[in-house]
């Protein structure tokens, strides 16, 4: 309440004190003022401090582009508490997880190779993620106001990744390139001593070499986002897909002959 009166009141004096500040200006911010100063509102609601709360449009900063974030244009208004405000744009569940997702962290989309970064002609190259590093991420946005309390948590979870050589001259495994989650959250499976001629769940084998260069491996992770909140709200919000790319290099299996 005194915070929103501090606010209109300081507005209010910068600019009709302001040095060649237009008329016009002063003329609106002068009837902004008095909405709440002496007309619709009675100094500011001060007798209903505690029996509910000043609503605004909030534009959302990593939405500016969106002209959905400019629908909401009404003036700040009085809602009582517990009083749905009427308005399409009012903070709900989903718009808070919504607001938690843009927030989410996820982390650096490497895979762990074996052989790491240097690699032969036709040696399979295993892929994998672990688990402990690529686990489920979550991030809880809440409103805590006098009369209203509802929160919602979303979180992201690695499903897949898929990896593309940077080059024709390979053959991915699976051959669609697309590793899946195993059962325990992992996704490929580390290499072991013995396993060099094996097929790997997950990986690469590069068919020629990579020269006096290197490949780009791009390895992107699809990660399946969902939401729950107050009043037992929740579901899906669209999947994130983020990619990195590693050099590899391909050498040549240089033979000795007798």
């Amino acid at each position: 309440m005194a915070e929103f009166k501090k606010y209109v009141e300081t507005m209010y004096e910068e600019t009709i004190n302001t040095p060649g500040q237009a008329n016009y200006a002063k003329a609106a911010v002068g009837e902004f003022r008095n909405l709440y100063k002496d007309g619709e509102y009675k100094d500011y609601n001060a007798d209903q401090a505690d029996d509910g709360n000043w609503w605004v449009a909030v534009q959302n900063p990593d939405r500016v582009d969106d002209p959905a974030s400019m629908q909401c244009s009404r003036l700040p208004f009085w809602v009582p508490n517990n009083e749905d405000p009427g308005v399409d744009q009012a903070v709900t569940p989903q718009v808070l997880a919504e607001s938690a997702y843009n927030r989410i962290r996820l982390p650096d989309t490497k895979v762990t190779l074996a052989p790491l970064q240097v690699t032969k002609v036709n040696l399979p190259t295993w892929a994998w993620l672990d688990k402990a590093e690529f686990k489920e991420v979550s991030v809880t946005a809440s409103l805590n106001v006098a009369g209203i309390n509802i929160q919602a948590t979303t979180t992201a979870k690695p499903v897949s990744l898929k990896l593309e050589p940077g080059t024709a001259d390979a053959q991915t495994y699976p051959a669609s390139g697309d590793c899946t989650l195993n059962t325990d959250g992992s996704i490929g499976e580390p290499y072991v001593k013995g396993k060099a001629d094996e097929a790997p769940p997950c990986g690469i084998k590069y068919l020629r070499s990579s020269g006096g260069g290197t490949y780009k491996l791009r390895a992107t992770i699809t990660w399946q986002i969902n939401w729950t909140g107050t009043g037992g709200t929740g579901g899906d919000l669209p999947d994130g897909t983020f990619g990195a790319t590693q050099d590899i290099t391909v050498q040549e299996i240089q033979a000795v002959n007798r």
